[in-house]
């Protein structure tokens, strides 16, 4: 079995991916786009790192590309597209990717990751994240950050 495949479409290509990852296969994550993006990229990956979830990124996610449109997870290319405002807040761009990075799982698990009950998990998951990186980061402008949109998800929660 060769390197991971080039797109994640087929259901061949699913379980090919499946496979790798159950071996242990992590991606050498890419930062494609402008010199502030990949910046800005970077500050929110070391923040996925302190909070120990940087594995689950490399595991699905292959690249992460600043894109004009809107931010999404490109599943059959294992890629997050995302605009310059996604990344501006970088307590809130970590928890994004771990997001993305969730729902780039769920898709080759075969769980359906997207609609209101997958909206729910993975809002879930970029909560558990915040808790997560609040808890462990020595930086107190993190810490407050973290308490800001941890606030902010609870109160809309209320919506659900």
């Amino acid at each position: 079995m060769k390197g991971f495949p080039k797109r994640i479409y087929t259901t061949e290509e699913t379980q090919k991916a499946r496979d790798l990852i159950s071996k242990g296969h992590k991606h050498r994550l890419k930062l494609k786009g402008s010199t502030q993006f990949t910046e800005k990229t970077r500050h929110a990956v070391a923040l996925v790192k302190k909070a120990g979830y940087y594995d689950l990124l490399r595991t699905y996610v292959r690249s992460i590309e600043e894109v004009d449109g809107l931010t999404q997870l490109r599943e059959a290319d294992a890629k997050i597209w995302a605009n310059k405002y996604a990344v501006e807040n970088p307590v809130d761009a970590a928890s994004l990717l771990v997001q993305k990075a969730m729902q780039m799982k769920e898709y080759l698990e075969g769980t359906l990751y997207y609609g209101g009950e997958a909206e729910k998990r993975l809002d879930q998951k970029r909560i558990e994240f915040l808790q997560v990186l609040e808890s462990k980061s020595p930086n107190e402008e993190v810490k407050r950050e973290c308490a800001r949109l941890l606030k902010m998800w609870r109160e809309s929660s209320l919506i659900y």
